[in-house]
């Protein structure tokens, strides 16, 4: 259900080529007569990047996140790590509220990770078992045809039926 304002088509399409134009989030919003915040959440749906200014110190960041894959899963060694290091961080006086959320968020993602990581590895034992006994099946079945098209001594020794 929606919160707010529905969005219509020839909106979006105005959200779209502003972004395209480069125009950051507060004018964007203002051309729009939107909420910032709908602005910036519509993009993110829509999967558009826009800039946002917070302020004049910091560096215009996006509305979205771009996850980066990594190539090789990390092990749970590392992830451990992290972890550990995570922990390491909270204990130090004087965090703020971001910081301690984001320490809470990373070690609910660590731990996680490691019970994703544990059903993988197990995932992956159970799929190479198993094609590792199909090859032996298709072996198995290769031989009995094989055996099976051969005549035997005894089909052999007797004459042929009159």
């Amino acid at each position: 259900m929606t919160k707010g304002k529905p969005w219509t088509p020839d909106e979006e399409t105005k959200l779209k080529d502003l972004v395209q134009a480069g125009e950051n989030l507060d004018k964007i919003a203002a051309k729009l007569g939107r909420r910032r915040e709908a602005v910036a959440m519509k993009a993110t749906r829509l999967g558009l990047q826009v800039v946002v200014v917070t302020s004049k110190e910091k560096k215009p960041t996006t509305t979205s996140l771009t996850v980066q894959l990594p190539q090789e899963l990390p092990s749970q060694e590392e992830a451990l790590k992290m972890l550990a290091g995570a922990f390491k961080t909270a204990t130090k006086p004087g965090l703020t509220r971001v910081e301690v959320h984001r320490l809470k968020v990373l070690s609910t993602i660590a731990r996680a990770y490691d019970l994703l990581l544990a059903n993988y590895v197990r995932y992956r034992e159970i799929e190479t078992r198993l094609t590792e006994l199909e090859q032996k099946y298709a072996q198995l079945t290769q031989k009995t045809q094989n055996n099976a098209s051969k005549p035997n001594n005894a089909q052999m020794a007797q004459p042929p039926a009159q």
